[in-house]
């Protein structure tokens, strides 16, 4: 079974956070994904996550701000891409790796957007791992800022619409997942669906800001839209499979950290504890969901242990650390 580390990818992000047919461009990083749609491979060994590009026709919209460096990357491929401006950056949730890029682009001219949940998020868990993060990526600590710069637009309904030339693009929240900010990014009339971090392809999923118990809802939500083309933030882009996957890989770690919790077994029991964190444990993922499944499969067991445990999801029980 592959496994993956999560370490490396989120290492920066908590210290503060197959579709086969497209064309591929620079550096096979830039994927056509569809008319005046392209997706962005993130460079993993950065921390970086995706990106999406979106064509409103005099202009742009990105689907996440990334890392400083990541902000800055993409930059340099948009210059290849198109010459049009950047209007609009939207932040699928708070973590580093998706929105402490925003400066880099509102400096650039940009508004960076949001469901109203990520400035909460914000406000929350920050300026604390803004600081942290300073101190451990040159990205961050250049720009000599206090603390993430929010998203300057905020809405609240659900779905909040953008229409700009003959584009229409849908800003959706379902509710509590990855983090309570998740946003996903809906074009109707292409049926291609951005989901931030709320579904990954690949063994790619933070828990610890999370609502494991609700994250399968979540998914059903974004499954409702009908998606044909599903844009990740982490893993390559892919189809409906994604969405499917990511759901049963929920479903199956819920559904047995369950059955030991309610034969009155002890966390102790079921994974193994260093440091806080799980490093081993005795459930068993089921093969269908492997892509998924990595190095922190032990502690997104304890995670959900935790959850059932408190009575409450794990953004909760992390509180604003």
């Amino acid at each position: 079974m592959r496994r993956l580390s999560l370490l490396t990818l989120f290492a920066s992000a908590l210290a503060f956070s197959l579709w086969s047919g497209p064309t591929q461009a620079q550096g096979n990083r830039v994927q056509s994904i569809a008319d005046g749609v392209w997706f962005r491979l993130g460079e993993t060994e950065q921390g970086h996550c995706n990106n999406v590009i979106i064509d409103l026709g005099e202009s742009l919209l990105i689907v996440d701000a990334n890392f400083p460096s990541g902000a800055q990357a993409l930059m340099a491929d948009l210059k290849r891409i198109s010459s049009k401006p950047v209007k609009y950056v939207f932040d699928t949730h708070h973590h580093g790796d998706h929105a402490y890029g925003n400066p880099v682009w509102t400096k650039a001219g940009a508004t960076t957007l949001a469901y109203v949940g990520v400035a909460e998020e914000i406000a929350r868990y920050e300026p604390m791992r803004w600081r942290e993060a300073s101190g451990s990526r040159k990205d961050v600590g250049d720009l000599n800022l206090e603390t993430l710069e929010p998203p300057n637009r905020t809405f609240k309904d659900s779905p909040h619409v953008l229409e700009e030339g003959d584009r229409r693009v849908e800003l959706h929240h379902f509710g509590w997942a990855h983090t309570r900010g998740d946003g996903f990014v809906w074009l109707p009339e292409q049926k291609i669906l951005c989901t931030g971090d709320a579904a990954v392809n690949g063994a790619f999923n933070y828990t610890g800001d999370g609502n494991t118990a609700n994250w399968p809802n979540v998914i059903r939500g974004a499954e409702g839209l009908g998606a044909e083309r599903v844009l990740p933030g982490h893993g390559p882009a892919g189809g409906p499979e994604i969405l499917a996957g990511q759901r049963a890989f929920f479903e199956d770690i819920n559904a047995k950290v369950r059955r030991h919790f309610e034969q009155g077994k002890k966390i102790e029991d079921v994974v193994t504890i260093e440091d806080g964190r799980g490093t081993a444990t005795v459930v068993e993922p089921a093969d269908e969901v492997e892509n998924w499944v990595g190095d922190s499969y032990a502690e997104q067991v304890r995670v959900r242990f935790a959850e059932l445990t408190a009575g409450k999801p794990h953004g909760e029980i992390l509180g604003g650390r």
